[in-house]
């Protein structure tokens, strides 16, 4: 029997070179962007004023399998890329399951989650084109807090818009983020026009991503010399992220080992686009490929309960439109402890590969149940995982236990996207019992429902 190694590293000389994109390999391209005035297909030129020119033009390049990364940007990866892709042998013993379960483990970078990789390379073009500063919105602090190093490695100034309700559970994200230098306000604020909007409407509001987005994004188009960056559901994000999925196929063609079954969370898609990255090329080509699970809080299903739809990604409703599954841009979930979870729709390229069948499941947990299994396997891994990563590790968990129930041996594969040492709140909120399975009722998706915009017939 091959013996595999608790943790696999890559070395440096297979580091990726490029980003790939898999638009140019998908079978049915996600819908066009839409102007949110003049309803047609957005150009590079209209997203200018918005991004930094280079991240609007990957933002709409659906041609290119794989973009090069820029030289300095993988001087940055190296100082800690390869992440390590970990082989769960005491998991696997606590569950006593035939399944060889691996993670690929992002959180060991000094910000503490995937994020880095794609705050490093929009930080680097923003740069490039000699802006001063950028914005930025956060829901539970990762992405601060990465775009916060990676603003001050390339010396640009930063303003961070954090969900207000992540803000009062994870203070010490915000101290780190404006360790780093950023100025951070918790949204809705009234510094803006948008926030105070928001704030008259509901002056209690814990506020939500698509706030934050509006505020962030008005900030930006109002000041000279910045552009907005966003850390999830754009085409570009996901084209960063691809670095994980391509790292995780290869450290296994080095064991060996084939996976059957990938999981990742959910929220906005840059996690779990950056995963299948590695995979997918495979079966849109119909070849052998993994089954795809995404997983996503009960609180805020876009997939299992969103609808496949044109929304505005901002709650301000001044983005460009994008076609994706959502809960409608007014959406505001119940203020539950994955933050980096509580977006309201999904990322165009996975809602279509998931419409699709590419992604063939989406599951949604409770916060309680995904705690419960956050903690069993921090006693048994050592690792305290982020409760955002703990939804996909619940899944794993699950599929364990359907080998051990058939005795059929499985390779699942699952992305740990960063450390909970931020979220020692909810850790303790959870061991009082004070944490509750969070969903949402019939009623509460209809209203949202009903602010959708109307639906095009041209596309």
């Amino acid at each position: 029997m091959k013996h595999i190694p608790y943790k696999t590293y890559l070395p440096e000389s297979e580091l990726p070179k490029a980003f790939y994109n898999v638009r140019a390999d998908m079978k049915t391209d996600h819908r066009p962007l839409l102007h949110p005035t003049t309803l047609k297909p957005v150009t590079v030129e209209d997203l200018e004023p918005i991004f930094c020119t280079e991240l609007a033009r990957q933002e709409l390049n659906d041609t290119d399998r794989f973009i090069p990364i820029p030289e300095e940007v993988q001087a940055f990866f190296r100082m800690y890329r390869p992440s390590p892709l970990v082989r769960a042998y005491c998991l696997e013993k606590e569950l006593d399951t035939p399944a060889e379960i691996y993670y690929k483990y992002e959180g060991g970078n000094t910000s503490g989650s995937h994020k880095l990789n794609s705050a490093i390379a929009q930080a680097y073009y923003a740069k490039e084109q000699g802006l001063k500063g950028v914005t930025t919105e956060t829901g539970a602090g990762q992405w601060g807090t990465a775009l916060s190093m990676a603003c001050a490695y390339f010396g640009l100034d930063l303003k961070v818009f954090m969900v207000r309700c992540s803000a009062q559970q994870k203070p010490y994200r915000k101290v780190l983020m404006e360790t780093y230098g950023a100025t951070v306000t918790p949204s809705p604020s009234s510094m803006t026009k948008m926030g105070r909007s928001f704030l008259e409407k509901d002056p209690e509001s814990s506020g939500s991503l698509g706030m934050a987005i509006s505020e962030a994004l008005e900030v930006s188009m109002n000041t000279p010399g910045y552009r907005y960056t966003l850390g999830s559901v754009l085409n570009q994000v996901l084209l960063h992220q691809s670095v994980i999925g391509l790292e995780t196929r290869t450290a296994l063609d080095h064991l060996e080992v084939e996976a059957d079954i990938v999981i990742g969370c959910a929220g906005g898609g840059s996690n779990l686009g950056g995963l299948l990255a590695g995979f997918i090329g495979d079966k849109l080509a119909g070849k052998k490929a993994p089954y795809f699970i995404a997983v996503e809080p009960a609180s805020c299903p876009s997939l299992t309960k969103g609808k496949f739809a044109y929304d505005y990604c901002d709650a301000g409703k001044v983005t460009p439109l994008a076609k994706m599954y959502t809960l409608g841009a007014t959406f505001v979930p119940p203020a539950g402890h994955a933050g980096g979870l509580r977006y309201h729709g999904m990322s165009p390229i996975l809602s279509q590969l998931y419409h699709d069948c590419f992604i063939e499941e989406a599951r949604s947990y409770g916060q309680k149940d995904v705690f419960e299994t956050a903690v069993r396997f921090a006693r048994c891994e050592g690792l305290l995982p982020a409760p955002e990563s703990a939804h996909a590790i619940k899944a794993a968990v699950e599929e364990a236990l359907k080998c051990k129930e058939s005795g059929e041996k499985k390779v699942i594969v699952f992305g740990l996207t960063g450390t909970g040492t931020f979220d020692l709140a909810a850790y303790q909120a959870f061991h009082k019992g004070l944490l509750e399975n969070t969903g949402l009722t019939e009623g509460d998706l209809q209203q949202s429902f009903r602010a959708l915009p109307p639906q095009s017939e041209e596309f």
